[in-house]
């Protein structure tokens, strides 16, 4: 192979990461976001959650914000608190992200668990399970509010 085509061969592998490391920025200057926002001190520039201002109820993501504020300080335990489906979920998306772009730089597509058959119905399932249990009104699942 001359220099030339080992030149295009590594041009072609970085204009298929541009995409990935599109996401992963946009996540960093979230997750800066989330940092410099923080969530978990009342009155700061994170609007309310509008189910919770306007029904009520916990939403599937409610605490999401907060749950990544705590995960960005290390703070496990906490992260947990304020939303466990979430931070299982992102468990999930950081595979996601991570077999998309290994499929980007190899060429070859891996199939990862969002490229099953039943995955979306499972997942919306989980997600309407969790906002039903985190609503219930008795002990112990009032400790699922945040």
């Amino acid at each position: 192979m001359t220099s030339t085509e080992v030149g295009q061969a590594a041009d072609g592998r970085l204009a298929r990461l541009g995409p990935p490391l599109v996401v992963g920025a946009l996540a960093v200057g979230a997750c800066a976001a989330v940092w410099i926002g923080d969530p978990t001190t009342p009155g700061g520039f994170f609007p309310v959650c509008p189910t919770k201002a306007l029904l009520g109820v916990d939403c599937p993501g409610c605490g999401s914000l907060r749950m990544i504020y705590s995960l960005l300080h290390g703070d496990l335990l906490a992260a947990m608190r304020f939303n466990t489906l979430a931070l299982v979920g992102l468990g999930f998306l950081a595979v996601a992200y991570g077999t998309w772009t290994y499929g980007r730089v190899t060429g070859r597509q891996l199939t990862g668990w969002q490229h099953h058959r039943w995955a979306p119905f499972i997942t919306l399932g989980v997600i309407l399970a969790w906002f039903l249990v985190r609503n219930l009104p008795f002990a112990p699942f009032t400790a699922l509010r945040v």
